[in-house]
């Protein structure tokens, strides 16, 4: 067995036995989730992706364990803006509190198996056709310019979005949540498909949209397919917990948007110049350099966040005072 396939068997071990006590013993049907559990289970999931890290090291080398932590740290920024298109998601079909955990496992889980084959066609495009990894870079540094000039009028409606309008075209779906089901039946005895169902596959899909960024990204800094898909499925699979954590206070990053916006447009032009990059620079230092700056832009852009809410609250305290 080669150390990659002892690798990639650590992980599913890993993450299905995460899963299990996940599914089994930290959330049950119908429960509300805490933030003190929320809290838990983000702390779990972010555990366990260090210590796979530590793991990639002893078993991969310093490159590749450095690799899949920068893109661990960039997935796992990129999912907090997922958070707020997800709490939109959410508002705008009025999905009660005690559903949401079940639906949004249900639509992660789907997201990661969309994923997967997303991240297997991307490798095998690039492995034969290494100039995709240019169109690659184009597309991060347009998306990266979009994201940072991007304004408050762009702001997502669920109910506008062409996989909500496919789906009312073609199927029968009812204006309930069927008390947690996804298909109930109607007067006449006809299947019917509830806001449940709608919501389970936007967020699969919207997830598949921020994967059009995130793993071209990740695919910028590095080649291997073990770092891919391991940095991106632990990312995810500790969305349903950050979710939880953070939706009260997401609103309070509003310029994170801006930083994950420069690190993608860092990683495009990377991908653009690798060939200048690497005649003067090995790789080991190219992937210190991104961990260096992907750690710089993330957190850099949320205590500046931070600190701008703070200003305001002060600035609004004061106006009251006078």
């Amino acid at each position: 067995m080669t150390t990659d396939q002892i690798v990639y068997l650590v992980f599913g071990c890993v993450i299905s036995i995460a899963l299990v006590l996940d599914l089994g013993f930290l959330s049950k049907k119908n429960a509300v989730i805490s933030i003190a559990q929320a809290l838990r289970q983000t702390f779990l999931w972010v555990l366990l992706a260090f210590a796979f890290f530590i793991f990639m090291w002893i078993e991969e080398g310093q490159k590749l364990a450095l690799e899949y932590l920068s893109g661990y740290l960039m997935e796992w920024s990129l999912s907090i803006d997922n958070i707020f298109v997800f709490i939109l998601i959410f508002s705008a079909f009025k999905v009660k509190e005690k559903h949401i955990p079940r639906v949004l496992l249900i639509g992660i889980l789907t997201a990661i198996l969309l994923r997967v084959v997303f991240i297997t066609v991307g490798v095998a495009l690039v492995a034969k056709f290494a100039w995709v990894l240019y169109i690659f870079g184009v597309f991060l540094v347009y998306t990266g310019y979009k994201m940072f000039v991007a304004g408050e009028e762009s702001q997502f409606d669920p109910h506008e979005s062409k996989v909500y309008l496919f789906l009312k075209k073609y199927l029968p779906i009812g204006n309930t949540d069927g008390d947690g089901k996804f298909v109930i039946r109607d007067h006449n005895n006809k299947p019917l498909y509830t806001s449940l169902f709608v919501v389970v596959i936007l967020l699969s899909m919207i997830d598949l949209v921020f994967a059009l960024d995130s793993i071209p990204a990740v695919m910028g800094i590095s080649r291997s397919s073990l770092v891919i898909y391991t940095s991106n499925i632990f990312a995810i699979l500790g969305l349903r917990s950050l979710f939880f954590l953070l939706r009260g206070a997401v609103n309070q990053f509003e310029h994170l948007q801006q930083g994950i916006a420069i690190v993608l447009i860092f990683i495009g032009i990377k991908m653009l110049g690798e060939h200048y990059i690497n005649e003067w620079m090995d790789k080991n230092t190219q992937v210190l350099i991104s961990l260096m700056f992907i750690i710089f832009c993330i957190s850099g852009s949320i205590f500046y966040s931070i600190f701008t809410a703070k200003q305001k609250l002060a600035r609004a305290h004061k106006k009251e005072v006078n």
